[in-house]
């Protein structure tokens, strides 16, 4: 039996469209990838930190004073660390540079302490606040977790951007690619197919690219953003070292590729139908 006459995209935009669809889909894994690793980290964040406070006794004086308001409320305080000489260096060493020896003198006494409540901890606050620098992390950081949530923004408008950039690249192929088969399309009318059979053969050309262009994208935005996050946790500093992308993210990312092909195929099936329909 004679199979039925189909027409493909010509190899200039075979080559193109898997190009564009590669790319879109590394910069969709990857935007959608680092939105919910910041999101994530600034929830982590914010529940881990609610009632932790950092104090900071600046004239180095003061420092039984402050130690005796800490005994004195044993219990609202939950855990209290006293950062030594050597951890203070680590934590200045980027601001220090090579002159630790020199400013060590000048390093305040810093108390890392985690009250039992919210309450507890404005409680101390208000008591040691003449003494020393009371420092909330919720306070000091909020700057931060509102970039956070700036950055995810911004990364989710990139991933609409894209999303849009997709529609827009698959329609104009569709559009030209039926437009350089014009007489091929006519010839398949004529032998009795229809718009349906049509339809459904750029459908199945669209879908093959697509298929094949997006797990190339997904493959190569994968190691790129487990290395954004290995950065980030490295770095053990502030919101960048709680970054990281859940199980349940991990499975939306996966799903990033399969929901381009099908939004592909919808758009070329709506623009085949359309210029099929202008045609006939």
């Amino acid at each position: 039996m004679k199979k039925p006459i189909v027409f493909s995209l010509i190899s200039g935009q075979s080559v193109f469209m898997t190009a564009i669809m590669c790319i879109m889909t590394f910069l969709a894994v990857l935007s959608l990838g680092l939105s919910l690793a910041i999101g994530t980290g600034i929830i982590n964040w914010n529940r881990q930190w609610d009632v932790h406070a950092t104090i900071q006794v600046i004239n180095t004086e003061k420092t039984n004073t402050v130690r005796k308001f800490f005994e004195t409320n044993q219990d609202k305080i939950d855990t209290i660390h006293e950062l030594t000489e050597e951890e203070m260096s680590k934590l200045m060493k980027p601001w220090l540079g090579g002159g630790n020896g020199v400013l060590k003198k000048y390093l305040p006494v810093m108390f890392e302490v985690k009250f039992k409540s919210k309450s507890d901890m404005n409680a101390v606050g208000n008591l040691i606040g003449n003494n020393a620098r009371f420092i909330p992390h919720y306070d000091a950081l909020r700057p931060s977790i509102s970039a956070g949530w700036k950055m995810v923004t911004i990364l989710i408008l990139l991933l609409g951007l894209v999303i849009a950039t997709i529609g827009t690249c698959v329609s104009f192929i569709a559009r030209n690619t039926a437009l350089l088969h014009k007489r091929e399309l006519e010839i398949l009318n004529q032998i009795g197919a229809s718009d349906k059979f049509v339809t459904k053969q750029m459908q199945m050309i669209v879908a093959k690219i697509c298929t094949i262009a997006c797990i190339i994208g997904f493959l190569l935005a994968c190691p790129i953003l487990l290395m954004i996050l290995g950065i980030a946790h490295s770095a053990r500093v502030g919101l960048m070292a709680m970054l990281e992308i859940s199980g349940f993210g991990w499975i939306m990312l996966l799903l990033v590729p399969f929901i381009i092909v099908l939004f592909a195929i919808m758009v070329t099936k709506r623009t085949t139908q359309k210029i099929l329909n202008s045609e006939s």
